[in-house]
């Protein structure tokens, strides 16, 4: 199989794509939806093909460089981020959890930029924990499945190509006591060309605008075997691996703290308010945090510590907060320029709360740690 070269010259170097994230993020903030150069750009950089292993086109990457990747682009368009963050995720999971076809099949597209990916995890009422999943897969007498139900704040929906859906299995009246996710559930690669499978992106956010987050239907959706990713009713033990591997949505966080640091600093300049020891002081203190947050992500990226998944989930507790904590600062230090609702404080504000929220949300992810205490 011929490998995909990411630094051919019809490509667009990070730098570039930077570029087009600068020009189009407010725009696409405003309208709600990723703009198509956007997309168009990030299938066209290297970052679709970060993590992928060589042997199928990829940069064969790790989380710590995958961290800080997305770090530096959500410096820029946190939305973009994040749905660069749900494809590398997919592809993670594939090269670790595949089949020898499926990532023959799979990762060289997913490392081109020729396929995006997304995750369908969430669902109404199924709670952080993704417990009393109400998608549901059946198997097929004669082999392959049918899959229905509905998925919530699916981040790309829409936009990417191939989705990793959860579903149940094997229906359980006692949960295994797993703190994510339930027995009997498994995971399923459904292309986006599947025609039981329909994205609606209705769901107007406040944060994270551009993200393409919405709902996808499933409405019998009919599956080779080939679809199952892992081994049936093991998605419990490959969500527990997300979290070991060290990537992590406070690298997001990073990005949002970093860029608000930079427009509190510039206005400082703007202002003259360097001269103020106080001002000074309140800015080398912000750094600090947001230092600390880098700290914390980069360590997680290297897998350290006796138990890699709680450095993972500390880091986006700590990164998502302090996140919050550096814009609020910043919003303070602006004044009334910062009140204009077009101002690029507001939509850092709006994208580091959002990150609070997303699986596994903050308070989810204090829980994890805890139970571990106690094990």
């Amino acid at each position: 199989m011929p490998a995909v070269d990411l630094t051919a010259p019809t490509r667009l170097g990070v730098d570039e794509l930077i570029d087009v994230l600068d020009k189009h993020a407010a725009a696409a903030d405003e309208a709600g939806r990723p703009e198509p150069e956007v997309l168009a750009a990030l299938r066209n950089s290297p970052l679709p093909g970060l993590i992928v292993p060589r042997r199928y086109g990829g940069a064969g990457a790790g989380s710590l460089e995958a961290n800080r990747m997305i770090a530096r682009i959500a410096r820029h368009d946190p939305s973009t981020a994040i749905i660069a963050f749900q494809h590398l995720a997919v592809c993670s999971r594939i090269a670790e959890w595949g089949s020898d076809a499926q990532r023959a099949e799979l990762l060289p597209k997913l490392a081109s930029g020729a396929w995006l990916a997304a995750s369908a995890w969430s669902e109404s009422g199924a709670g952080a924990a993704k417990k009393n999943l109400a998608t549901v897969a059946d198997e097929l007498p004669g082999g392959g499945w049918t899959v229905s139900g509905g998925k919530a704040f699916t981040t790309g929906a829409g936009v990417t190509d191939v989705y990793l859906v959860l579903a149940q299995t094997t229906p359980v009246t006692d949960d295994d006591g797993s703190a994510y996710g339930s027995a009997g559930q498994s995971f399923f690669l459904i292309p986006a060309t599947n025609p039981g499978i329909e994205p609606d992106l209705s769901l107007d956010l406040v944060g994270m605008r551009a993200s393409a987050t919405g709902f996808v239907e499933l409405k019998d959706c009919r599956l080779g075997p080939e679809a199952l990713l892992g081994p049936r009713d093991a998605a419990s033990t490959i969500i527990a691996g997300v979290r070991r591997s060290g990537a992590t949505l406070g690298a997001v966080s990073v990005g949002i703290a970093e860029a608000a640091w930079d427009l509190g600093f510039q206005a400082a300049q703007r202002k003259s308010l360097l001269d103020l020891q106080a001002v000074r002081h309140r800015l080398v203190d912000l750094r600090g945090q947001v230092e600390s947050a880098r700290a914390l992500v980069e360590r997680a990226g290297r897998r350290d510590g006796d138990d890699p998944g709680e450095v993972t989930l500390h880091s986006k507790i700590h990164a998502s907060q302090v996140a919050e904590e550096v814009v609020a600062a910043v919003a303070r230090l602006l004044g009334s320029t910062g009140y204009v609702v077009t101002h690029p404080i507001n939509r850092m504000a709006r994208d580091a709360r959002a990150v609070a929220l997303m699986g596994p949300t903050n308070d989810l992810s204090r829980e994890l740690v805890s139970l571990s205490w106690a094990a």
